[in-house]
């Protein structure tokens, strides 16, 4: 049996997932998913009824960090983690202060409530300008090779005019690193048609 995604063409922690499989040359099987109109199978095997959801074997996993950190180990070349335990924890902060700082204000961003929304999009944008300095410092994100943190901050970057966000001068650093990130083979074959279309 091969590995199965369920994934929605649109959702950035779907896309993450994406993009890991491509980096990482895996086959899988991709199933599209309505979130309006779930599949029933997807209802049976994750009690969350959440998408993303890898299918391995007897293996179900529902939550993108958990499925990128595990594909990572599963598939180790090329490694998306570094090898030493002090910057493997540096990154593994790096991907929760991802989730926590900019993943957890995408809903808000897409709310219909207009106040909230543009709450949330003043906070990623002046999150994004502050951290500008990091994202200057090395190739990647806290690294000289691509990891899964990379990864990760791909699909926030790649949705931020689409979420009618634009950024100041003063994150130059940050579009230059985006840039860098869309120009990878591997982005470019991760995205749907949907996807390609926010830009």
């Amino acid at each position: 049996m091969s590995m199965l995604l369920y994934s929605i063409p649109t959702c950035p922690h779907s896309h993450r997932v994406r993009i890991v499989l491509v980096e990482k040359d895996i086959s899988v099987e991709i199933v599209d998913v309505d979130p309006d109109d779930k599949p029933e199978d997807l209802i049976h095997i994750n009690p969350y009824n959440s998408v993303p959801t890898l299918v391995d074997r007897d293996l179900v996993l529902y939550d993108s960090r958990v499925i990128v950190e595990y594909l990572d180990e599963r598939f180790p070349h090329p490694p998306l983690m570094p090898v030493d335990p002090v910057s493997r924890a540096r990154s593994r902060l790096a991907l929760f202060r991802i989730e926590n700082d900019w993943y957890s204000l995408l809903s808000a961003i897409q709310s219909s409530d207009a106040k909230k929304a543009d709450a949330a999009r003043g906070a990623l944008r002046d999150s994004l300008v502050a951290s500008a300095e990091v994202f200057a410092a090395k190739p990647f994100f806290l690294s000289d090779e691509f990891t899964l943190v990379d990864a990760s901050i791909a699909p926030i970057l790649w949705r931020l005019r689409h979420y009618g966000i634009e950024l100041p001068r003063e994150a130059a650093a940050v579009e230059a690193y985006g840039t860098s990130l869309f120009e990878r083979d591997a982005f470019q074959r991760s995205l749907t048609e949907l996807e390609a279309e926010m830009q």
